[in-house]
C-alpha cells in the first residue's frame, strides 16, 4: 500500500496495522467495523502447511462458520 494513501484509508476508517521492516510499506490493514476484514501484502501461505495452517487462515475459516451459522 502506498503510505501516500495512508491518511485517506485511516479518515475513512481502516486500520493501517502492519508495516513493512523498513517502514516504507504498509502491509496489513484491517476494517473494525466488519466482521472479518484483513488486507495484506505478505504470503502467509508460505508459513502454513496441512497440520499447521497460518492463524489468517485459521480465523478466517471460524469467521465463516460462524457467518454461516448465523452466529455473526
Amino acid at each position: 500500500l502506498n503510505n501516500q494513501y495512508g491518511e485517506a484509508l485511516a479518515a475513512a476508517g481502516l486500520v493501517l496495522s502492519g508495516v513493512s521492516h523498513d517502514e516504507a510499506l504498509v502491509e496489513v490493514v484491517e476494517l473494525p467495523e466488519h466482521p472479518w476484514f484483513m488486507g495484506c501484502q505478505f504470503h502467509p501461505e508460505f508459513t502454513s502447511n496441512p497440520r499447521d495452517g497460518h492463524p489468517l487462515f485459521a480465523s478466517y475459516i471460524t469467521a465463516a462458520l460462524q457467518y454461516a451459522g448465523g452466529s455473526e
